[in-house]
């Protein structure tokens, strides 16, 4: 659409579904069986970031003795365990793929997530929404770099600057903007604040088309 954005790229685990709750349970609860006490305090250090960082953070605040490539296999699979009989759904993220959709506003996934956890989340979230999914095993660095994103426009064929990305953390917040995106932000666990060419709102309720239309309409008035 000529007065929208060209493209609209979504995070996943936090923005279009409710599973920050659920990846930080898998960790306290496996950390447990080790024999350790995860700080709530961390919560705030490992949400939204590559699943590698964050683990590899847990590791080595507890010192438990696992290997890093163990560690992530396990808590991703009692990850998928807990999802698997129910995905909860960001208000009004259900409604706002739909519209998009609707209007053939091309959209991609672009998530942290390994493409196994994608593709179990999609049977939900339904996969005929996005024209394009990145996951972490399609780059070689995920979030906060911005290679993510320029994968995602590359495939669209289509300028970072003329889409919209939609995310729920600091990190995905980061690789958006590096990547030249104007991004509506969603903070999920940790606040994030306003700035040059992004948008603070408090849930997904508040974005639809018209919305992104008049993002796109005000960033053509700056260029």
């Amino acid at each position: 659409m000529s007065d929208g954005p060209d493209a609209v790229f979504l995070d996943m685990d936090g923005t279009l579904i409710d599973t920050e709750g659920i990846w930080w349970d898998a960790e306290v609860e496996l950390f447990a069986e080790l024999g350790h006490r995860l700080d709530d305090a961390w919560r705030h250090v490992v949400v939204g970031g590559p699943m590698e960082r964050a683990v590899g953070f847990l590791l080595e605040a507890t010192g438990a003795h696992i290997t890093l490539p163990e560690l992530m296999a396990r808590i991703s699979r009692r990850f998928e365990e807990r999802i698997s009989g129910h995905l909860p759904l960001m208000p009004g993220a259900a409604r706002l793929l739909a519209e998009l959709a609707a209007h053939q506003v091309p959209m991609a996934l672009v998530s942290a997530s390994s493409r196994r956890t994608i593709g179990q989340v999609l049977t939900s979230l339904g996969a005929q929404h996005f024209t394009l999914t990145v996951s972490r095993d399609d780059v070689i660095r995920t979030k906060p770099h911005p290679e993510s994103y320029l994968r995602a426009a590359a495939g669209l064929g289509v300028d970072p600057a003329r889409c919209v990305a939609i995310e729920d953390s600091a990190s995905g917040v980061a690789a958006a903007e590096a990547a030249g995106c104007p991004v509506v932000a969603v903070p999920s666990v940790a606040p994030i604040p306003p700035a040059a060419g992004r948008t603070v709102v408090r849930s997904l309720e508040e974005v639809d088309l018209l919305f992104l239309q008049g993002l796109s309409a005000r960033r053509a008035t700056l260029t």
